[in-house]
């Protein structure tokens, strides 16, 4: 089997899977014997949410991909392109689908009901997705397309909390 993608997502995709799977383990090992952990209305509540925001969570990644597919011209690896897209949701954020998948690891924190994950695990892989998209992608992306990103990039937050924006990110 062929995989089509660039070494740079496969690694991503890879510390995504440690992360999550890992944390989880991680998390309930450590949580094992904690009241919280035990409690079922705990659970409850933190499923309720977590759904909730894994569903937020793939409805931002989902509504960004799509839009970046408008970047794919001719044949390149999936999950990449050769055109810069600055429209639809891309108007008001420059990381929509990055965005969405920062919230995954607190709404699966929160499905499995781990204290641990859900406030020190979670809050930590938040932080290192939002180190890697400054690190990483905003140097692929502006090494790709120069002086076209770098005045987007004046123009466009990384994120917006406004209103419209989060409402085109999260509802379409």
């Amino acid at each position: 089997m062929k995989i089509n993608t660039s070494l740079s997502v496969i690694v991503r995709i890879f510390l995504w899977v440690v992360m999550l799977f890992g944390g989880a383990w991680y998390s309930i090992v450590q949580d094992i014997d904690n009241p919280y952990f035990q409690n079922i209305y705990f659970h409850i509540v933190t499923a309720i949410l977590g759904i909730i925001i894994i569903l937020l969570s793939f409805r931002a990644s989902a509504t960004g991909g799509k839009e970046l597919t408008k970047g794919r011209v001719g044949d390149i690896p999936r999950l990449e392109t050769n055109r810069l897209v600055t429209t639809g949701i891309y108007k008001c954020m420059r990381h929509p689908m990055l965005f969405g998948l920062t919230l995954l690891p607190l709404g699966w924190a929160l499905l499995l009901g781990s204290p641990t994950f859900i406030t020190k695990l979670a809050p930590l892989e938040m932080v290192f997705i939002i180190i890697m998209v400054i690190i990483f992608e905003e140097m692929e992306v502006n090494k790709k397309f120069g002086k076209k990103y770098q005045a987007y990039r004046e123009e466009t937050p990384m994120v917006s909390f406004e209103w419209k924006c989060l409402k085109k990110l999260f509802y379409r």
